[in-house]
């Protein structure tokens, strides 16, 4: 028995790897514009059950998300020193396995949005799966498969609209798009580390497709990322809390430049990794301003 629960206790561990949960950065990229949206479409009180569902939703997606992309990547992963090792890669973990694991963890995901018994939540979660699903495969046409995993990462944003007030306005779209230059800033920062193997396997990111202007491109984005929601934010007519905000996460992305001017791969992954506290500065300033002022939209 005590050798039984050994063999499910390794196995378990296996599955928490291919899942990734041992490394959270890509739930807290995903969970971040998740609760800008929730706060500012719910005037900065949203609905506690909407909330923590949104939140295991976004667990499960990404690990789902992670799953099937190692599935797509399993025999390009071998030739990355970074990824080499992974369960699914190095054979510890059967692709039937994996993808029953998927299956498994988007069923999850739906039955916790049948909850919401919202037809409009339900019916953006099939584009939602779709993309969580393709995107690992954009990598072998897209020049910029980063943009399509800004789309992916931040569907959360409209589906908190909907979830929230039973619509998805304009402000939403434009939140998405705001992530879609974030997503771009910091995955070609992800992908510079990567690059030479990357030109080796034939994967197109946007780390080769920028080339030589790479860290001029990750700045742009930062740039208009920042821009797209200081803009929503004066609509909304937000206060000084949320500008603080939005002036520590540009901060934060002038560090960044700092690390990754010279393009060591670990000084890119460590700004890959620090845009969590990007993500933050913008949801605390949100959350803050709301807490502070006290307003409502709606």
């Amino acid at each position: 028995m005590e050798l039984r629960l050994d063999q499910v206790r390794q196995r378990l561990d296996l599955y928490e790897k291919l899942m990734r949960l041992d490394k959270p950065i890509g739930i807290l990229l995903l969970l971040w514009p998740t609760l800008w949206a929730l706060w500012l479409s719910a005037d900065g009180r949203p609905d506690w059950i909407v909330l923590w569902i949104f939140v295991l939703g976004t667990v499960l997606m990404r690990s789902a998300g992670c799953v099937i992309n190692d599935y797509a990547d399993r025999d390009f992963d071998r030739h990355v020193e970074r990824t080499k090792e992974r369960p699914l890669t190095a054979g510890h973990v059967t692709t039937k396995e994996a993808l029953v694991l998927f299956a498994v963890l988007s069923l999850c995901a739906f039955a916790l949005v049948l909850l919401l018994g919202n037809p409009l939540v339900i019916w953006m979660s099939v584009p939602a799966l779709f993309l969580a699903a393709s995107y690992p495969f954009t990598k072998r046409f897209l020049a910029l498969p980063q943009a399509y995993l800004g789309v992916a990462f931040g569907f959360g944003i409209p589906m908190a609209y909907a979830a929230q007030v039973g619509a998805v306005p304009a402000e939403a779209w434009w939140l998405l798009l705001a992530n879609v230059f974030w997503a771009v800033a910091y995955d070609t920062e992800y992908a510079m580390v990567d690059r030479k193997d990357d030109l080796k396997i034939g994967i197109k990111t946007s780390a080769i497709t920028f080339g030589r202007f790479d860290v001029a491109a990750v700045m742009l984005c930062y740039a208009a990322a920042l821009g797209i929601i200081a803009w929503v934010g004066s609509t909304l007519a937000l206060g000084w809390p949320f500008y603080a905000g939005l002036a520590v996460a540009a901060v934060i992305m002038g560090v960044h430049f700092t690390w990754i001017r010279g393009r060591e791969p670990a000084a890119c992954f460590k700004a890959f990794l620090h845009n969590n506290w990007v993500g933050a500065a913008v949801f605390a300033g949100i959350a803050v301003d709301f807490l502070v002022s006290g307003r409502t939209f709606g």
